[in-house]
């Protein structure tokens, strides 16, 4: 490239002294001549030029038509002659006449060939052009001069292989002889006449226009010579235009710059004068580039004599721009003074687009650093281009190994050797110069190494650490082989399966046989359990009834107190026993699924209120609190007379449960689709273990009781069954010691008809 910026910067200088030049001679112009004489002189040549040529072709012409002629009879004698003289195609007479014909009978690429009746050439004359198979593969087998003979005469043809030629055939008593002369042997001669004749036509013609153009360029040198600089001017300032640059004649003597029309285009700045001072351009000149004065002294300490210099300058909109400027001294021998003439091209573009690249570059070589693969490039001549850290350290390279530049063997002469295990080739394509393989090193480390050439020749090599992945791959051949023998214990297993299917389906059969048996036992037992408990209703009324007569001495005294003790624990023994049928009648009767509810508007605070006062006495008897908290406006869609009974058998539970002194709290919240009824007390708690049978019938926890009287055990389930019933749920929260929160969960309006018949087949299963 710098052989080449010099040898444009000493074409700039020459280019404007050609210029000049054109302009002093365009100024000494010669005087113009008449315009008929120059119109007239250049018609009279070209038409003696044109007669000249039409002569020579006419007789050229002649001649080819009299030398085909004498050939055609030239060949048509010779086959006469050859026919006349040997009549036989046998091999004494075809050796006689190849001894009798003279060798200019051979003239160029003339053939003589005889063949037999069948029409296979049996001899060919001259010998070292020796030609195999018919005559008519030669001549056609459409030819007529195989038909007619020497009655056809001497013809031009067409051979087989596309050449014209002169050909004559005549018969013999066992076959035919026939003479071919290609015409381009035939016209050889006629060529070369005709050709010398063409120069000496050509250089006659030539020197006659040579005349010519030497008068018409000395009638219209001048007229040229205007033309020739307009136009030149025209596209110089074109291509300095497009160029984007400009010519300079800096006058180092008178400090005076001269500028071309372009470099104040290209710089965006009007022209005040022809020049420009040393000063105004220094003023333009970015102050970190240096100035015009000391390019001088450059130029003066140095003795050089050109200059290739890069600088900033302000346009006229107060940017710089990048201009390259490359000049010459040319000596003016006139006035004895030095000019630097020169070019200067603007480069900003250039400049923008290598510092972009080398943006790009610094990006491109993080990229290459930042990968977790080791990568290396080599261009075409095997010489390092680049590489990461991880290329260096996987080969244990030094720093001063890895510069750009360095000879293959050279760098890897530094490294250290990777202890291969093992190979694996991976879609090798030794075609594309690629490839692909796995490597084990000695460490137990496995490498995948991708190697690919480049465009350019070179290649590129990236190697990945795969030990994971190998360790990955071992699991999942470890993993595969024991799901085969975990399918292989699935079979045997399924195996067995299908026996113990069959048992359970045996069993299954036996089941529902029992189960329908138990269920039939269970609505006898409910059919049993409502008899029992009206029977045993009946007397047990008269028995509380009389008691209860005989303990207020309706009828006179009972004459010893403790009668009257005697008559409370019959009264109070006869209600618990009572209340024990009447929960197993409840019990049953939902059971069976003959209760029906009988649903009105019932206001939550009335019956919270109702229902502690049930159980007021026996509370103020433990010396409990019962608090109530309820808000306003709570009505919902319920039977009041259930929902009561569910309240008082929880309320009855937690005075049984909870020690004198103790609390009892009833709190009520609305949402929008339900009423949530919470049910608090601080007594002994339920444990753990017992939490999940509570509710469940005939369930009772080990609590003691100061009566030692536990109940039937019914009451939960039966207030559980009747929450349930009304479309809602029951929650028991028990801590031991500390107390137990009963939830119950009602929806305020009734559910769906379809909702409760199955809440009622539930209850009744």
């Amino acid at each position: 490239m710098a052989r080449v910026d010099a040898a444009n910067a000493s074409a700039y200088p020459d280019a404007l002294h050609q210029v000049a030049r054109l302009m002093n001679f365009s100024q000494a112009r010669q005087p113009r001549l008449a315009g008929f004489t120059r119109k007239l002189v250049p018609a009279a040549a070209l038409l003696a030029i044109a007669a000249l040529a039409s002569i020579a072709s006419i007789e050229a012409l002649q001649q080819r038509d009299l030398v085909i002629s004498h050939a055609q009879g030239e060949v048509e004698l010779i086959a006469s002659s050859i026919a006349g003289t040997y009549e036989s195609t046998a091999p004494a007479a075809r050796g006689e006449i190849e001894r009798i014909l003279p060798d200019r009978m051979f003239r160029r690429e003339r053939l003589i060939l005889v063949s037999n009746w069948e029409g296979a050439v049996v001899q060919t004359l001259p010998r070292a052009r020796q030609t195999s198979g018919a005559l008519s593969d030669l001549l056609g087998t459409g030819q007529p001069l195989l038909t007619f003979a020497e009655k056809a005469g001497a013809l031009r043809i067409i051979l087989n292989d596309g050449r014209p030629a002169i050909a004559a055939v005549h018969n013999l008593k066992d076959g035919q002889i026939a003479v071919i002369d290609p015409m381009t042997s035939v016209l050889a001669d006629w060529r070369n006449t005709t050709l010398r004749h063409g120069m000496l036509l050509a250089f006659a013609a030539g020197l006659l226009a040579l005349f010519t153009i030497a008068y018409r360029r000395q009638a219209t040198t001048a007229n040229e010579a205007e033309k020739a600089l307009e136009t030149l001017r025209e596209r110089i300032d074109t291509a300095l235009n497009r160029g984007r640059c400009g010519l300079w004649d800096w006058d180092i003597a008178r400090g005076r710059i001269y500028w071309s029309d372009s470099m104040y285009e290209m710089l965006g700045i009007e022209q005040h004068s022809d020049y420009l001072s040393c000063g105004d351009v220094n003023r333009l000149i970015h102050p970190q580039d240096g100035n015009l004065t000391g390019i001088a002294e450059h130029l003066a300490a140095t003795g050089a004599t050109s200059i290739d210099h890069s600088f900033r300058v302000k346009n006229g909109r107060g940017e710089w721009i990048w201009l390259r400027a490359r000049a010459e001294i040319v000596r003016d021998e006139t006035r004895n003074a030095a000019h630097l003439v020169g070019i200067a091209v603007d480069i900003t573009d250039q400049k923008y687009l290598a510092e972009r690249s080398a943006t790009a570059d610094m990006r491109l070589r993080d990229a290459i650093e930042t990968i977790s693969e080791a990568f290396v490039l080599w261009d075409a001549d095997n010489q390092l281009v680049m590489c990461n850290s991880k290329f260096q350290k996987l080969h244990n390279l030094p720093a001063d190994a890895v510069g750009e530049g360095l000879p293959y063997h050279e760098v890897m002469s530094l490294a250290t050797p990777l202890q291969v295990r093992a190979q694996v080739p991976l879609g090798e394509r030794p075609q594309s110069g690629s490839r692909t393989y796995e490597a084990r090193l000695m460490d137990g480390r496995w490498l995948q190494i991708n190697e690919r050439r480049t465009k350019d020749g070179g290649y590129v090599s990236v190697g990945t650490d795969i030990s994971t992945l190998k360790r990955h791959e071992e699991q999942l051949l470890e993993s595969e082989r024991r799901l085969m023998a975990t399918v292989a214990d699935l079979r045997r297993s399924r195996q067995t399966l299908e026996v113990q299917a069959a048992q359970l389906a045996d069993l299954a059969e036996r089941y529902l046989e029992q189960k329908a048996e138990a269920e039939s036992a269970n609505r006898a037992k409910s059919e049993f359990l409502a008899n029992m408990s009206h029977e045993l209703r009946t007397p047990l009324n008269a028995i509380i009834g009389f008691s209860e007569l005989m303990e207020q001495q309706t009828f006179g005294a009972l004459g010893n107190e403790r009668y009257l003790d005697y008559c409370s624990h019959i009264r109070q023994s006869g209600e618990s026993l009572l209340s024990v049928i009447s929960d197993v009648l409840d019990m049953s009767r939902i059971e069976a699924g003959r209760l029906t509810l009988e649903r009105t508007q019932v206001d939550m605070q009335n019956l919270i209120a109702q229902s502690i006062e049930a159980v007021r006495i026996g509370a103020e008897a433990k010396s409990l609190t019962l608090v109530a908290e309820v808000g306003e406006a709570q009505v919902i869609s319920a039977d009041h007379d259930q929902l009561e009974k569910v309240l008082g058998s929880l309320l009855r539970n937690a005075v049984k449960f909870t020690p004198e002194g103790g609390r009892i709290t009833v709190r009520s919240r609305m949402t929008p689709d339900h009423v949530k009824i919470y049910v608090e007390d601080t007594g002994v708690g339920i444990p753990p273990e017992a939490l999940a049978r509570v509710g469940k019938p005939f369930e009772q926890i080990d609590v003691p009781l100061q009566n030692g009287m536990k109940g039937s055990g019914l009451g939960l389930a039966i207030a559980r069954s009747l929450v349930e019933l009304h479309g809602g749920t029951l929650d028991i929260r028990s801590t031991v010691g500390t107390g137990t929160i009963v939830r119950i969960d009602l929806p305020i309006k009734a559910p769906s008809l379809a909702l409760t018949l199955a809440d009622q087949a539930q209850h009744a299963a």
